[in-house]
C-alpha cells in the first residue's frame, strides 16, 4: 500500500472511531508497527491528526477561550440546566457533606435541595444565599471575589478546601474533552475545582450538552473523575471514557 493510500485509510478509521491504537491500525492496514508509528508522526506534523500515548485521535475540539458574565450564562440553555439541576439534587441524601461549585447550573440545584441535614459547602456567593434561605447549614470558603462569575477564588479558597473531606461536590464546567478533560477559562478557578473534587468521595459535573468538545484555557480535572449529568450526549465516544448521565428534559 502506498504511504498516500495509508494516510487516507488512516484518516477514514479516525472519522469513524475518533480515537484509534498503532494496533488496531497495523491490523487494518496489514502495515507494521514501525510504518504505523512513522505514519502518525508524519499526519500529526501536518496536523491532520492528534497523536496520543499508543494512537491517535481526531483534531475536533472547540477552542474557547471567553467567558460570558452570570446573566448571559443563565439564559443558555435554561430548560436543560433546570432538568440537568433536578436530578443532581435528588442524589443528595441525609446526612451528606457536600461542595458545591460557583456556576449557572449548580444554582438552579438548590431550588431542588430537599434534604435538610445535609451540611454545604460553596465558592459561590449566591449560592450561599439560596441555600441560607433555605435554613440549610452553609459554609462559604475564604479567598479573593471574582465579579464576572460571583465565584470565591485563589490560594487562600485551596487552604480551606484542604481540611475537608467530601462525601459529594457539584460541579461546573466550561468544556469537557476526551483529550483535554474538564476545563474553564479562569487559572484561579480551576484551582478550586481540582482541589474539590481530590477532597470528594464522589465528583457529579453539571453541563448542558453544548459543553461536550469544548477546550478553554485551564484543565482541572481528568473527563473519568466524575459522573457527567447532561440533557444529551451529543458525542457517543465519552461514553467509554466517563460515566454518563442523560436526563430528559
Amino acid at each position: 500500500m502506498l504511504t498516500e493510500e495509508r494516510y487516507s485509510r488512516i484518516l477514514e478509521c479516525l472519522k469513524e472511531c475518533r480515537t484509534i491504537s498503532v494496533a488496531e491500525l497495523v491490523e487494518r492496514l496489514g502495515a507494521s508497527e514501525a510504518t504505523i508509528r512513522r505514519d502518525l508522526n508524519s499526519l500529526a506534523s501536518m496536523s491532520k491528526i492528534k497523536k496520543v500515548r499508543g494512537g491517535a485521535t481526531v483534531i475536533s475540539d472547540n477552542f474557547d477561550f471567553s467567558e460570558h458574565p452570570v446573566e448571559a450564562k443563565e439564559k443558555m440553555f435554561a430548560d436543560e440546566k433546570d432538568a440537568i439541576a433536578k436530578y443532581a439534587a435528588d442524589t443528595i441524601r441525609k446526612d451528606d457533606f457536600i461542595y458545591i461549585d460557583a456556576g449557572t447550573t449548580t444554582e438552579k440545584m438548590i431550588d431542588y435541595i430537599k434534604q435538610t441535614n445535609a451540611t454545604f459547602v460553596t465558592n459561590g456567593v449566591s449560592h450561599a444565599k439560596k441555600l441560607a434561605r433555605k435554613n440549610l447549614r452553609v459554609y462559604v470558603i475564604g479567598g479573593r471575589f471574582k465579579s464576572s462569575t460571583e465565584a470565591i477564588v485563589g490560594a487562600e479558597s485551596v487552604e480551606y478546601l484542604r481540611k475537608f473531606n467530601f462525601t459529594k461536590c457539584y460541579m461546573g464546567t466550561n468544556g469537557i474533552s476526551i483529550l483535554n478533560g474538564l476545563t474553564t477559562p479562569d487559572a484561579e478557578e480551576a484551582i478550586v475545582k481540582k482541589y474539590a473534587i481530590e477532597r470528594s468521595y464522589i465528583s457529579y459535573v453539571l453541563a448542558d450538552h453544548s459543553k461536550f468538545n469544548k477546550v478553554t484555557s485551564v484543565t482541572f480535572a481528568e473527563v473519568d473523575k466524575s459522573v457527567i449529568i447532561t440533557d444529551y450526549l451529543p458525542d457517543k465516544n465519552f461514553l467509554e471514557k466517563c460515566i454518563i448521565k442523560e436526563v430528559a428534559k
